[in-house]
């Protein structure tokens, strides 16, 4: 039992076993930094997050969220905990330890235990660097306005030094579409 939820293990040991045992195939085949902005209008980041984190977990992708503060970070592994009656989303924190293990890792700095090469940036987490990424997702605020700004910022920052940068935003049902891209 987690959190007064009854989990069944067996759906998930054995992707969990795929995750140490198999290297990361990595994300971009072309050695560019992938840069994808998401920008939240129809959702907030508790909706969202989980079903990307999923996605990056279906493929095999070792992965590392960067919240702003240590208390997100624990709200956010209570969320993966917590967010599907059928499941949840394995992962760990620095509270939780043996972070080379987790395919999941939440944290408030640039640490990546894991070996992660794909990094999530919430919350207003600064992306100074994705050296060493195949692919780096900022997920921001359509609501705030400084969010909007910074993230602005970071496109065409990530622009200028190479990056291959597409934004993302939900239409009317909710499904992602591409808005805009622009090659490294």
């Amino acid at each position: 039992m987690v959190l007064g939820y009854t989990v069944e293990f067996s759906d998930y040991t054995g992707k969990f076993k795929q995750w140490l045992d198999e290297p990361f195939a990595a994300v971009s085949k072309r050695g560019v930094t992938e840069i994808f902005f998401y920008h939240l209008q129809q959702q907030p980041l508790d909706r969202v997050l989980p079903k990307l984190l999923q996605q990056a977990f279906d493929r095999g992708w070792r992965t590392v969220v960067q919240a702003s503060t240590p208390e997100r970070v624990e709200a956010l592994s209570t969320l993966l905990w917590t967010h599907d009656d059928e499941g949840f989303l394995p992962h760990g924190t620095t509270s939780d330890g043996l972070g080379e293990m987790q395919p999941i890792w939440l944290t408030d700095g640039d640490d990546a235990p894991n070996g992660a090469t794909v990094r999530f940036f919430v919350d207003g987490a600064s992306p100074a660097g994705v050296e060493g990424l195949s692919r780096a997702v900022i997920i921001f605020d359509g609501g705030d306005e400084t969010a909007v700004q910074a993230a602005r910022q970071s496109w065409t920052n990530f622009h200028s030094q190479g990056c291959e940068v597409t934004y993302w935003q939900q239409d009317e049902s909710g499904r992602w579409q591409n808005r805009a891209a622009r090659p490294a």
